[in-house]
């Protein structure tokens, strides 16, 4: 199981998402750390545990209300040893070229998908390496049905992102997973499915391994101190 954290930018700051009410949020308050600014919260994080991997959804780009492009390439120059999923609010396949580089993967959030011909070409320009993240509310699914129903269009890297559960702590959606799931099998090469929102602790994490989840996207958990130090390693020693 491989835990990623994630930081959510807003106004140049990391904020505390939850339950997808963006217009809400505020400068996340961290236990592990008196500061919401970006460059700290990524140093607290990676003091916790050394992690490869770190999602930034950048929400002034997906709200398209600005961007954090120069931030998030501080980020990467400052960390070259981190691989960054980047969701940025792709809608259109030139809006990948910007962050084209082995270093920052693009992740395709299916709330900004309009048509199957918009995805198709932007999984062309990506060469099929864009994580694609399947979005939803409480109830219903964001974008395109396509993407949500058959998995013939998924990539390698699939994430479940249930909106509505974020920062919660009520628990992942496990029936939406165990759709994914199924789907999933129909895939010649399955896609490796993450699921994301609503992670409250170890024992979530060793549910989600049982099912066979590829790792979580996890930010609440880990500035609560739900999950410490000690049970990612845990985790780490029990993928090894």
């Amino acid at each position: 199981m491989q835990v990623i954290p994630v930081i959510d930018l807003m106004q140049g700051q990391v904020v505390h998402a939850k339950l997808g009410l963006r217009s809400q949020y505020q400068p996340i308050q961290s236990s592990l750390c008196n500061d919401s600014s970006p460059l700290a919260i990524v140093a607290t994080l990676l003091e916790l545990y050394p992690f490869q991997t770190l999602y930034i959804a950048d929400l002034d780009a997906i709200l398209g209300v600005g961007d954090h492009t120069e931030l998030i390439e501080l980020i990467s120059n400052t960390y070259p040893q981190l691989t960054i999923w980047l969701d940025s609010g792709i809608r259109q396949a030139n809006a990948c070229v910007r962050y084209k580089t082995k270093q920052i993967k693009p992740v395709v959030g299916s709330e900004n998908i309009v048509s199957l011909q918009d995805y198709r070409a932007i999984s062309d320009v990506c060469e099929n390496q864009q994580i694609l993240s399947l979005d939803y509310t409480e109830s219903s699914q964001l974008g395109i049905n396509d993407l949500h129903e058959s998995a013939s269009y998924w990539p390698d890297n699939t994430i479940c992102m249930t909106l509505n559960a974020v920062g919660s702590g009520q628990g992942v959606d496990i029936n939406k997973l165990n759709i994914l799931i199924q789907l999933n099998k129909m895939r010649k090469t399955p896609s490796k499915i993450y699921a994301a929102g609503g992670v409250r602790n170890p024992s979530d994490l060793a549910l989600l391994t049982t099912m066979g989840i590829t790792g979580v996207l996890v930010a609440s958990a880990l500035h609560n101190q739900k999950i410490s130090a000690q049970d990612l390693q845990h985790v780490h020693q029990t993928q090894s």
